[in-house]
C-alpha cells in the first residue's frame, strides 16, 4: 500500500511538472476570456457604445442594410458573412470570411471581425481575427497560437489534467480521520503550511477544474467529442441552383422564423455566390448557450425555401449533452454567477502550480541539507 501511494505521488509530481505550466496558462487565459466581449468593448468604446432599444431581430430591415454596406466594402462575391444578433441596441458584430486563397489558407484563417453601426449603414471597426488583443488571447487559449497542432496539444492536455487531479486526490486520501486530513495546521513549520495550502486549494477546486478540463478537451477536439457523445450531424444542404439573384435576408429570416417560431435568433450566415445557403443559428427553449446555441435553420438563398432544420430538442441525448459543453466551459450556463465561478476556477491552476513548485523545491532543499544530530548527553546540536 505504501509503495502504491509513493507511485501515485510520483505520477502526480511529474505530471504537475510536465503539464502544470500549460494548465496555468490555459486557466489564466480562460479566466480573462470569460468576459472577453465586455473587455473588448471597453478597449474600443467607439465601436461598442450602446443605443437605446433592442437590437435588430427576425423582421428587421437592418440586416439587408448591413449586408449591402458589407458588400460595398468587401465586394468579392464569393466571400461569406456571419452577422450576430446580440438582442441589444448598438453596433452589429459580424465576421467576414474571404474565399480560400492559393497558399493553402482556409477562409477561417483569414477572417475579419467587423462592427457595423446600429442601422447597418456604416463600418465602425474592422480588424483581422487574431490581431487585436482579445482575439489574440482567444487563439492562445484555444490552440496555443499553433493552429491544428495547438488544438491537439490543448485538448489532450485536458485529459492529462484530469489524471493530475485524480492522482493528487488519491495521494492525499486519508488513512485516518477526515478532520485531521482536511485541517490547515497554522502552527506547523512553513513547509507543512505550504503543503496544506496546496492540498486545500486542490481539493476545493478539483471538481470545477475537472469540468473545465473535460469540456475544454471536447471543444478542442470535435472528433473525440463525436466519439464520446455521438451528437447528431448538423445538415449541410445546398441551394437548388448555383446562380441567380439572392433573395433578401429579410425573406430568408421570415421563412426560418415560420419554421421555428419559438426560437431566438443568434447568427445569420450568408454564404457567397454558388449553391450555398442562408444559415440561421438559433436558440430554442432548453438550449443553455445564448451566444452559440446548437440549433440551425437552413434556407435556399435563391428561393427562400427552408431546406433543413437542426433542432437539438429532437436530435437525441448526445446532441443535447454536447450543447452543454461550451456553456459549462465558459460558465455562461450559470449566468453571471457561473461566469464568476469560471474565473475563480481559471485562476486556481496558477495557484496550484506556484504552491506545488515551492513545496517541491523546499522539500528537495530540506532533504539536501546534512542531518542534524542531537547530543543526548549535553542536549547540544552537533
Amino acid at each position: 500500500m505504501r509503495r502504491a501511494r509513493s507511485f501515485v505521488r510520483a505520477v502526480h509530481l511529474w505530471l504537475g511538472l510536465v503539464v502544470g505550466a500549460l494548465f496555468a496558462l490555459l486557466g489564466l487565459t480562460g479566466a480573462a476570456l470569460v468576459f472577453y466581449i465586455e473587455i473588448d468593448g471597453a478597449l474600443h468604446p467607439a465601436a461598442s457604445a450602446p443605443v437605446p432599444g433592442a437590437g435588430p431581430g427576425w423582421s428587421s430591415p437592418v440586416w439587408d442594410h448591413a449586408l449591402k454596406t458589407a458588400r460595398s466594402r468587401w465586394p468579392d462575391p464569393h466571400g461569406s458573412w456571419s452577422f450576430e444578433a446580440t438582442g441589444q441596441g448598438g453596433p452589429i458584430p459580424a465576421r467576414y470570411y474571404p474565399p480560400a486563397d492559393h497558399a493553402g489558407h482556409s477562409h477561417h484563417d483569414l477572417r475579419e471581425t467587423v462592427w457595423f453601426s446600429a442601422d447597418g449603414g456604416r463600418v465602425l471597426r474592422a480588424e483581422p481575427w487574431g490581431e487585436y488583443a482579445m482575439s489574440w488571447l482567444y487563439e492562445l487559449h484555444a490552440n496555443l497560437k499553433a493552429d491544428a497542432l495547438g488544438r491537439q496539444i490543448a485538448g489532450w492536455s485536458g485529459f492529462a489534467v484530469i489524471l493530475l487531479l485524480a492522482s493528487g486526490i488519491v495521494a492525499w486520501w486519508p488513512r485516518g480521520g477526515w478532520r485531521k486530513a482536511l485541517a490547515f495546521k497554522r502552527r506547523a513549520v512553513p513547509l507543512r503550511r505550504l503543503h496544506d495550502v496546496h492540498k486545500l486549494a486542490g481539493l476545493s477546486s478539483a471538481i470545477p477544474l475537472a469540468l473545465l478540463a473535460m469540456t475544454g478537451a471536447l471543444l478542442a477536439m470535435p472528433g473525440v467529442r463525436a466519439v464520446l457523445l455521438a451528437p447528431a450531424a448538423v445538415p449541410d444542404p445546398r441551394s437548388h441552383r448555383a446562380s441567380g439573384t439572392q433573395v433578401p435576408v429579410a425573406a430568408a429570416l421570415a421563412a426560418a422564423h415560420r419554421a421555428l417560431p419559438e426560437a431566438r435568433l443568434s447568427f445569420i450566415d450568408v454564404l457567397g455566390a454558388g449553391d450555398g445557403v442562408f444559415r440561421m443559428r438559433v436558440q430554442v427553449p432548453g438550449d443553455p448557450h445564448r451566444r452559440f446555441p446548437g440549433s440551425f435553420v437552413f434556407v435556399d438563398q435563391y428561393s427562400a425555401r427552408v431546406l433543413a432544420i437542426h433542432d437539438i430538442r429532437t436530435a437525441g441525448g448526445g446532441t443535447m449533452v454536447s450543447a452543454w459543453v461550451r456553456g459549462l466551459h465558459d460558465g455562461s450556463a450559470g449566468g453571471t454567477v457561473g461566469r464568476i465561478l469560471a474565473i475563480v476556477a481559471g485562476l486556481a491552476p496558477a495557484a496550484l502550480l506556484l504552491t506545488g513548485l515551492l513545496h517541491w523545491r523546499r522539500r528537495r532543499a530540506a532533504r539536501a541539507r546534512p542531518a542534524t544530530i542531537t547530543d543526548n548527553a549535553t542536549g547540544r546540536l552537533s
